[in-house]
């Protein structure tokens, strides 16, 4: 029995995808529900597994760009029991048999090589010993003595000899006095050599297509404003244990921020809000996009009625996310229906940058790295651990006074958390 392998459909807008990489080569035996290829779309990436036990045959090879439902390969199927499985590391690296290892001979020593003997230098045919100082600059200027006159005791040649040979020298200078030769320079090598051209993904096409449009289509702008991250810090330090015991994921910075927006919303529904041709769509709940890096780009996976959920059920989602970008099983659903994206560019190290909105968004609020500075606080300067936060808006359906506010909101929020379990 043969099972077609398909690209499946990942939702109603995606028409193709890139079959980017096959996991296995043609006639791998392979086993049920394992990964055979990759795809990636405009949108997403998905790795495809094996519905049966058999041996693999590829009929399209990676690289190709196919539309949904085209057949890639096929699989033989047979039992399982005589599908070969892959060696192990541990049974793939079988001991060799010992090698006879020869008798190595007796070690034969050298005899003692007795020291050359000083070679007199010949001058008027006649051999004159030279200094150790003498013979050392002779050998450094690469001279002839033969052509020095010796004006020590026997007609010895002394240093002073050797040095007023060199000034009284002629144009002809010994070769270890000449200007070294110019170094050989390498051929050139042609720019065109040292570019490499790729082709883009279907995710970062769709990227660029979106930011530019975002650019084109918007009235973007950007509000900046720090927060002091003392009085969060030191409640996620101090709950961050029985946090971990209790709910089986760790208490990170992004569940604050994005509990603090969620109320600031509720405050300034603008931000949270869609422009559609000439109307206004306001949301009465908070489907939060939060911006993730991946090897194939940036994703934004939403977490839905945010509203609804406590400090766990966020962390968790977040969680649950990063470990669907990691093994490819990302889906288009997993990406729609955003109203509001959080980005945290400090991860990477960023101290202050401009979001661009995620449209048909109207706001995203971009957090970065926390790094401690001289502040002042009840006239005193003090050091507090400090973070730029901005928040980019689309002008068209909101104000610079509600922006402002929103943000200001945030950061009493993030500063003060009792205020987000409070909600005041």
């Amino acid at each position: 029995m043969t099972i077609e392998i398909k690209i499946p459909s990942v939702g109603e807008s995606v028409q193709e995808a890139v079959l980017a990489e096959w996991f296995k080569q043609d006639g791998d035996s392979v086993q049920k529900d394992e990964p055979l290829f990759v795809i990636e779309t405009d949108k997403v990436t998905l790795e495809v597994t094996a519905e049966t036990d058999g041996i693999l045959k590829i009929l399209v090879p990676e690289g190709e760009t196919v539309a949904i439902g085209t057949v890639v390969g096929t699989i033989a199927s047979v039992a399982a029991s005589e599908v070969k499985k892959e060696p192990s590391p541990a049974e793939s690296e079988k001991p060799e048999p010992p090698i006879a290892r020869e008798k190595p001979e007796p070690a034969v020593t050298p005899p003692p090589v007795s020291p050359k003997p000083t070679v007199p230098a010949e001058v008027d045919g006649t051999s004159i010993p030279l200094t150790p100082s003498v013979r050392r600059l002779v050998a450094e200027k690469n001279l002839d003595v033969s052509k020095i006159k010796g004006t020590g005791p026997g007609g010895r040649i002394s240093k002073g000899d050797i040095l007023l040979y060199l000034e009284k020298a002629p144009a002809g200078l010994p070769d270890k006095l000449a200007p070294p030769a110019a170094a050989e320079v390498p051929p050139t090598i042609p720019d065109a050599a040292l570019e490499v051209r790729k082709p883009m993904s279907p995710i970062r096409k769709r990227i660029a297509a979106r930011l530019l449009e975002s650019k084109q289509n918007t009235a973007m702008l950007t509000t900046f404003n720090e927060i002091d991250m003392s009085r969060t810090m030191a409640v996620r330090t101090q709950y961050k244990e029985s946090f971990q015991k209790k709910f089986g994921v760790s208490l990170g910075f992004m569940s604050f921020f994005i509990k603090a927006c969620v109320e600031a919303l509720k405050e300034i529904p603008e931000i949270n809000a869609f422009i559609d041709g000439n109307d206004f769509i306001y949301h009465q709940y908070q489907h939060i996009g939060v911006a993730i890096g991946s090897d194939r780009g940036l994703v934004v996976p939403v977490i839905r009625h945010v509203e609804k959920m406590n400090f766990a059920e966020i962390e968790q989602a977040i969680v649950d996310y990063v470990a669907k970008i990691k093994e490819n099983r990302l889906e288009l659903a997993d990406l729609e229906g955003g109203t509001f994206t959080v980005s945290n560019g400090g991860v990477y190290g960023s101290l202050l940058s401009t979001p661009i909105l995620n449209i048909p968004q109207s706001g995203i609020l971009g957090m970065h790295k926390i790094e401690k500075r001289p502040v002042v606080v009840d006239d005193e300067i003090v050091i507090r651990p400090m973070m730029y936060v901005a928040l980019s808006y689309d002008h068209r359906i909101v104000d610079g006074r509600e922006a402002v506010t929103c943000l200001k909101r945030i950061k009493e929020f993030v500063e003060n958390p009792e205020r987000i379990v409070l909600e005041v």
